[in-house]
């Protein structure tokens, strides 16, 4: 029998401010989501100015994450970590996991107390699994890993896979992505995997410095990177196939939209 576990690793803000953009809930409008605020729409109006495609582009994400999370399941990974969770919406990475391997285990992470107040809601209503939520800053990866619920589900003699889809390019150079991976992996057994999506200028500079620019003017840190600055936060992984491509064109589940303005990479990648 699946056992449930919902705990808070830390305890976190009592006050939301809703005043101003926060990543989560501008990706939740993208996504067609109401847990956002005027802030928030703001921000996502600039930003599509600067990419009108925006939404599909966030559309294309989670459907990597789905694909990514159904081949690490059937790869033998019971273990995820998500870290950048955004809020709950359908098909999450415990969902996605437990309707291949019932016994998948699922932490998730984020620093907005938004996205924990809806977690409990979530999970309120029905079994999920040995899964929890956990408020921590990615930027902090050592007391991450030091949590004692994520300990309390997560076993690091045993493969894991830790996501970081959309993260990375909100990671500016002064946060140290690389030390967050770097820290990540070197935690991690052989066999373990790392699955990550970035933002690039590589095929459409002008849209990419729009989008970054959008984000930074209302208060977020973006940064975008090209391929082998995206590679250089990749050390310690081999990829696997088809490599660093296109949200898109990662192990798509049919045919490749034309005439889409793509801005993001995606790319998954096994340790040891």
């Amino acid at each position: 029998m699946s056992e449930r576990v919902l705990r808070q690793a830390s305890t976190p803000p009592t006050v939301i401010d809703t005043s101003t953009a926060h990543i989560a809930r501008v990706y939740d409008y993208f996504l067609g989501g109401k847990d956002n605020f005027p802030a928030d729409r703001e921000a996502a109006a600039r930003i599509l100015k600067g990419n009108p495609g925006m939404r599909d582009t966030c559309r294309e994400q989670r459907e990597f994450l789905r694909r990514a999370v159904r081949f690490l399941t059937r790869a033998g990974i019971r273990q995820f970590i998500d870290i950048g969770t955004g809020l709950p919406t359908q098909e999450n990475t415990h969902e996605v996991a437990q309707a291949i391997a019932a016994d998948a285990r699922v932490a998730y992470v984020d620093n907005d107390p938004i996205v924990l107040a809806h977690a409990r809601v979530l999970m309120a209503d029905q079994d999920h699994g040995r899964t929890v939520f956990i408020h921590a800053d990615a930027r902090d990866p050592q007391s991450l890993l030091a949590d004692s619920t994520l300990r309390s589900v997560i076993d690091f003699d045993q493969p894991v896979a830790v996501l970081l889809i959309g993260i990375l390019h909100f990671m500016p150079d002064h946060d140290h992505p690389e030390h967050l991976i770097r820290t990540l992996l070197d935690a991690l057994p052989d066999s373990s995997y790392l699955a990550a999506s970035h933002g690039t200028p590589d095929f459409a500079p002008e849209v990419g410095g729009a989008v970054q620019a959008a984000y930074q003017a209302s208060s977020m840190p973006c940064r975008v990177r090209t391929a082998d600055e995206v590679m250089g936060l990749l050390t310690g992984v081999e990829l696997v196939d088809p490599g660093l491509v296109l949200l898109a064109e990662w192990r798509p589940d049919g045919p490749v939209p034309a005439n889409r303005q793509q801005i993001t990479y995606a790319a998954v990648g096994r340790k040891g």
